[in-house]
């Protein structure tokens, strides 16, 4: 029986820590000076997704040992968890996350202003937090040298994701409707848009390409041929086809979306534009989240390599 707590603490925990790292990271690239404050409201929401992750990363913890000790969370001895954090890469992937949300907070409350090398601190602490999730995760189960590299494959993938599903989310709070569309705000929008067609272009081979080396190590070549007959190559395969809709609707907005707000943009005529555009970002954010979720639950299964 699926583990459904665990699953959604670890989908939960793969979209907070994936917008504190990818959200700095869109601005750092996307965004010009005071568009970083003025279009993204990014001081607040580093709070806020920088809380969140402490916490659900403490009931995370909570419920991973509960389940480990075979009882409730109300029984999970604290010296059983402090034996956890002190001598498992668990728990010093814990750690390392923990730190480096308290730091991201402090900055956050502090600063005056998100730009500069705060945000290039905010981008590597974010990177940090998520990183430490590959150590949940069937990466950190290898030894040896393929053990390492199947871990940095898995950490590439968990960035490369982040950045990809962070940046839709900042598009849609910049095209949201409840902010005024001024010529500022649009002229921003559509350079961020036609810019991350480059930047796009390299997550996705970041994702193909970890991807691959991911599934040679959990599933190898024998077994492809039958990932139908189990739930983890079902849900596999539905990540896939998930993926793929998320690529074809990325073509969308950069082949036939974006083009056509710039010319609405011309206009002065971007009503009709900038729904198209929210409507196919919905979709493509909601596929992603899709893809999240079932992520968290392969993540529990084991996979045909392992398996039996």
């Amino acid at each position: 029986m699926a583990d459904w707590p665990l699953i959604a603490v670890r989908w939960l925990l793969f979209i907070d820590l994936g917008l504190l790292f990818g959200l700095p990271l869109f601005a750092a690239y996307a965004l010009r000076g005071a568009e970083r404050d003025g279009l993204l409201p990014l001081r607040g929401l580093v709070i806020g997704l920088a809380a969140t992750g402490l916490g659900v990363s403490s009931g995370g913890l909570l419920l991973m040992t509960a389940n480990m000790m075979g009882v409730s969370i109300a029984a999970v001895d604290p010296a059983t968890i402090g034996m956890l954090l002190r001598e498992t890469s668990l728990g010093w992937a814990f750690l390392a996350r923990a730190g480096a949300l308290v730091v991201m907070l402090a900055m956050a409350l502090l600063a005056r202003s998100t730009g500069g090398p705060p945000l290039v601190v905010m981008i590597i602490l974010g990177g940090i937090a998520l990183a430490s999730l590959a150590w949940s995760g069937h990466g950190a189960a290898g030894e040896g040298a393929s053990g390492w590299l199947h871990l940095a494959s898995d950490i590439i993938h968990l960035l490369a994701a982040a950045a990809w599903i962070a940046a839709l989310c900042a598009f849609l709070l910049i095209l949201s409707a409840n902010r005024p569309a001024g010529p500022s705000r649009l002229c921003a929008a559509h350079r961020a848009l036609a810019g991350f067609a480059m930047i796009g272009t390299c997550i996705v081979t970041l994702i193909v390409v970890s991807g691959l080396i991911n599934s040679a190590m959990l599933i190898g070549l024998a077994n492809v041929g039958s990932l139908g007959t189990s739930l983890y190559g079902q849900l596999l395969l539905l990540k896939l086809g998930l993926f793929g809709g998320m690529l074809l609707l990325a073509a969308s907005n950069r082949f036939r979306l974006t083009p056509a707000f710039q010319q609405a943009i011309a206009h002065g005529e971007t009503s009709t534009a900038i729904l198209r555009l929210r409507q196919s970002l919905w979709l493509e954010t909601g596929a992603g989240l899709a893809v999240l979720a079932l992520v968290a639950w392969l993540g529990t299964l084991a996979p045909p390599l392992t398996a039996g």
